[in-house]
């Protein structure tokens, strides 16, 4: 199976400009295509890993990633998905995730010997000339046609700063400007970048007469459709000092049994045959599979080492050992409200707090984990299928109990 077949097999491409002339490109090695990371924090995190997985599948097949480092389109904020404006950052700040970036992301990608390049946008885009700028690109863009993009549209409810607005002329620029640098004729990024990606393809066509070409990626999503890398601590990170690599295997042996597999297929190296067989798993298989990928997954971002004391740690507290004589609290349909339970419910009858108020003390004061999550907020809740399978909750660092629906 060759590279673009393997990426479709996988559920990567959402939309391409010209099928085509893409799967010739990817299957010969002829690509050298950019995507592009605006550096909005100090680490990447899961909502990064599709681009960086694609980067190094690419890489694998003899195609040429540019990694792209937005420090000149940070300074302004990507109005993609956002409802509100983001906050504008210094340039030392922007530098300082700049330099982040580059230690995580050679852990995917080969940079030696000139196989991929990292670029920053900063170099071409802060020593602009606004009156040129306006004459040679902004005279190629319609405003019409940016306000039907579905970006500007969500904005426009609560509006849309002319900073904001100029964010798509910026990212089509920077892909002319890697057209003309580096022979770059190829964009991907995520799903909610269309509109973006068609409009640096369309400037290459009018400046230069050339085709150039972009497809998206699938957006990850869980079951429900909700954004996967969130945690009730917040976003997953790839660096250690931020989600450790426990947390971080923990947070894929957790996702639901509707998620496992499509994860397996998108996320991880392993034989698109092997992971076709476990379609037919089902109940304690699928435990099985989540182990799998939490592995996969952290030997990927951190190294087999800390895969293995991962997997380790989770085994000793929630596996096969200790966990069988682990204390257990059954909860019943009595203790759910609208189909849910709260951490306080939980702590409280557990037996690990002898009250609610002292259940809230231990929540707020970050002395309540859930499977190896710190929770923090009073708020979270949980479903009957998740007590069904049984949640691990400690307090503090030596109480804790399996707790189960009877």
């Amino acid at each position: 199976m060759q590279v673009y077949d393997e990426l479709v097999a996988r559920g990567l491409i959402a939309q391409v400009t010209n099928e085509e002339e893409i799967r010739k490109m990817v299957n010969d090695g002829k690509a050298v295509f950019y995507i592009g990371f605006d550096p909005t924090a100090d680490s990447l995190h899961v909502g990064h890993f599709m681009a960086l997985c694609l980067m190094k599948r690419l890489q694998m097949a003899g195609n040429k990633p540019i990694a792209l480092i937005g420090g000149g389109t940070a300074m302004i904020g990507d109005p993609s998905g956002r409802t509100d404006m983001r906050q504008m950052m210094t340039p030392e700040t922007i530098q300082h995730n700049v330099d982040c970036f580059k230690k995580q992301m050679s852990k995917f990608i080969d940079f030696s010997d000139e196989k991929a390049l990292m670029v920053n946008n900063a170099d071409w885009l802060l020593p602009l000339n606004y009156v040129e700028m306006l004459r040679d690109v902004g005279a190629h863009f319609s405003v019409n046609r940016m306000l039907t993009a579905e970006c500007y549209k969500k904005r426009m409810e609560k509006g849309l700063s002319f900073l904001e607005f100029n964010y798509m002329i910026m990212q089509s620029y920077d892909f002319l400007k890697l057209y003309e640098k580096y022979g770059c004729n190829m964009q991907f990024g995520g799903d909610d970048q269309w509109s973006n990606m068609l409009g640096g393809t369309e400037l290459i066509r009018r400046k230069l007469g050339k085709d150039a070409h972009a497809m998206t990626i699938t957006l990850l999503l869980n079951s429900e459709g909700n954004k996967m890398g969130k945690t009730a601590r917040g976003a997953v990170w790839l660096d250690p000092e931020k989600t450790s690599p426990y947390e971080f295997y923990q947070y894929w042996r957790n996702v639901s049994d509707a998620d496992v597999l499509k994860c397996l297929r998108m996320l991880t190296f392993l034989p698109l045959e092997q992971i076709d067989a476990m379609d037919r798993w089902e109940g304690s298989q699928l435990n099985e599979a989540k182990e799998i990928l939490a592995y996969e997954l952290t030997k990927l971002v951190h190294s087999e080492e800390e895969a293995k004391k991962a997997q380790e740690s989770a085994r000793a507290l929630f596996g096969n050992g200790s966990a069988q004589e682990m204390p257990t609290a059954a909860l019943t349909m009595e203790d759910f409200r609208e189909g849910r339970v709260d951490i306080l419910t939980i702590v409280h009858k557990s037996g690990l707090c002898a009250s609610r108020s002292e259940a809230r003390r231990n929540v707020q004061q970050g002395g309540v984990t859930v499977n190896g999550e710190k929770v923090t907020e009073i708020g979270m809740s949980y479903t009957p299928e998740q007590l069904l399978e049984g949640i691990v909750v400690k307090r503090g660092k030596k109480n804790f109990k399996k707790v189960v629906l009877s």
